[in-house]
């Protein structure tokens, strides 16, 4: 069925990670809809799948975005959580054709649910896959796209090597969904999943239908000259709308998942989440681009970083781009710049992409893109910076390049939602601060680790380490985010990164009262260019709301049920505590 009113595009949002193509290898080609595909999938099960083809006729290649949700409301614009699949019309104009399939037992397509990322999706994602290459509108090829769950499918299934499968572009992504997903810093990510489950897999979602001609219209209207100010409401109340979305009550498929997430499954060897794509990246021969936005800390942190690093995929054939923070839905970013890799691997195009360094991050202070050609960059050095004391708890101490005296300093953790006195961090401070003055231009690019000589009077807690740029007004730029519990501090050696240091949840060492533990984790990483007479700040904590900034700021960041009591953390110096960041040479930033 096609619609009698055509979609409105949109490429709202960052397109381009600092450049501009020198060319495309089609354009103006219009669109159409071929909504309520069958795609026969085995067992009698059938997944429905929206196309959109060029309204001019020809064989293009497939987009595939496979979905865990309804994807009624997807074209229409509206800032739904699961709208990240980009805009058609964006496609269809260069020659491209996108296909949004629903996973089986989901909106209109046959079966039964399984566990989210099950290998029954990864099998029905690969006869997509297949279904999509014969048809009369397909050349043969098939490339990937999407952002989050459908950015997490693609290495899932590029490891399987389809025959249709060209090349794959991954937005916002996780490659181990039990210390990327389900878990964060080995605690279970619950604020996050009552949002997830209660914003897509109500009764109500699963049952919601919308035309295709009224998505269309829908469009004009959401995609139109009043998208920035519908992005603005948007922003201004997202808490009000994740508030109503934790109120709902899910399906007891979701339920179901999310009690035994939070309450059962403390271990991976427990889980019945699947491990991801981690262990089988080196079976991925296809080019790729993969985006991570540095907004995310707590959810989609370091599965970028894993996939460039791990997979199987030449050298010469996959791109890592870090851009800038930011939060919005629908997600419309970077349509362009996937269309210009399209163009490059499938059309041979002499777009510029080939130019490309293999690494494009964004640096906070210079608003530009560094480059790089691997990640973290062959020629960056560590810098140590020592935590040392500058008095009492609630003053700001100190990082130095120098060997500091003994000593300690300690914070407050207060569990989340626990009522105290006004006035109490006068007494008794949350969050406990360090500054290094920059007395020179220096640039930051690469993993960020904290190494911390650790106690508390308790047996848990949590800590949380925050670093910062406080520019010469004195506003603080949020740069990077790391957590770990102490309790789970054993290291996981074997799933490793560069970037990241992965903590073995399953591994529970309870803390002695008063006595010191080293607790070693790593932060995202954050470029940065810092200015003579800006500083570098460090805060740690034990609550995720005290370290965080809102979604409505670009920053998509949710709490977590920590620390788990009251208690007095203590950090001890004298060169057992310190970061280690990466010095870059300051002439990376196009």
């Amino acid at each position: 069925m096609s619609t009698r009113i055509p979609l409105k595009p949109s490429t709202a949002g960052p397109q381009y990670a600092g450049w501009t193509p020198r060319t495309v290898a089609m354009e103006g080609l219009g669109n159409r809809v071929l909504a309520g595909q069958c795609v026969p999938v085995g067992d009698g099960v059938t997944l429905n799948a929206d196309a959109y083809t060029p309204a001019t006729p020809g064989r293009y290649p497939a987009v595939v975005s496979f979905s865990a949700y309804s994807s009624e409301t997807h074209t229409a614009g509206i800032p739904t959580g699961s709208n990240e699949i980009g805009s058609p019309p964006v496609f269809t104009d260069r020659g491209y054709c996108p296909v949004v399939v629903e996973r089986r037992g989901m909106g209109r397509s046959t079966g039964e649910q399984v566990m989210f990322f099950d290998p029954q999706d990864v099998d029905d994602h690969e006869a997509v896959i297949a279904w999509a290459a014969e048809q009369p509108w397909c050349n043969g090829e098939v490339v990937l796209f999407g952002t989050s769950y459908y950015g997490m499918t693609q290495p899932q299934v590029a490891a399987r090597k389809p025959p249709a499968l060209k090349a794959f572009f991954a937005n916002e992504m996780c490659t181990d969904f039990v210390r990327h997903l389900q878990q964060f810093g080995s605690v279970p990510n619950s604020f996050f999943f009552t949002l997830w489950m209660g914003a897509n897999f109500t009764e109500a979602a699963g049952r919601r239908r919308m035309s295709p001609d009224l998505r269309a219209l829908v469009s004009h209207v959401t995609n139109g000259p009043l998208h920035s100010l519908l992005e603005k409401v948007v922003h201004r109340s997202v808490d009000t709308v994740f508030r109503r979305f934790m109120a709902a009550t899910p399906t007891r498929f979701a339920r179901e998942i999310y009690a035994h997430w939070l309450f059962d499954e403390k271990t991976r060897a427990s889980s019945s989440i699947p491990e991801g794509s981690t262990g089988v990246l080196g079976d991925i021969e296809v080019p790729f681009a993969v985006v991570q936005n540095l907004g995310y800390f707590n959810f989609h942190q370091f599965g970028t970083y894993d996939l460039f690093e791990n997979a199987g995929t030449p050298a010469g054939r996959k791109w890592m781009i870090v851009g800038p923070p930011e939060y919005d839905l629908p997600v419309y970013a970077w349509q362009g710049e996937a269309l210009a890799f399209f163009d490059h691997v499938l059309r041979g195009i002499d777009n510029g992409y080939d130019e490309q360094p293999p690494v494009r991050y964004w640096v906070d202070g210079a608003d530009a893109f560094g480059s790089a050609g691997a990640f973290p960059p062959p020629d960056g050095e560590t810098v140590r910076l020592s935590l040392a004391s500058a008095g009492a708890d609630h003053v700001t101490h100190r990082l130095t390049e120098d060997t500091p005296p003994a000593g300690t300093n300690s914070w407050a953790a207060v569990p989340l939602g626990v009522p105290v006195l006004g006035g109490l961090d006068e007494l008794a401070n949350q969050v406990l601060t360090f500054e290094l003055p920059v007395t020179q231009d220096v640039q930051l690019a690469g993993p960020v680790t904290a190494r911390l000589a650790f106690s508390s009077n308790e047996i848990d807690s949590f800590v949380l380490a925050r670093l910062s740029r406080v520019d010469a007004r004195g506003a603080a730029h949020q740069l990077s985010l790391g957590a770990i519990r102490p309790v789970s501090r054993v290291e996981d050696t074997a799933r490793s990164t560069a970037i990241e240091i992965a903590i073995d949840p399953g591994r529970r060492e309870p803390l002695t009262p008063h006595e010191a533990v080293v607790l070693r984790f790593s932060l995202t990483p954050g470029p940065v260019l810092l200015r003579a007479g800006e500083r570098l700040r460090l805060d740690l904590a034990s609550r995720t709301d005290l370290v965080r900034k809102d979604p409505g700021e670009g920053y998509p960041q949710f709490d977590l049920p920590v620390p788990p009591y009251l208690a007095r953390n203590t950090v001890h110096f004298g060169g057992e505590s310190w970061i280690e960041v990466t010095s870059v040479p300051l002439d990376r930033a196009h």
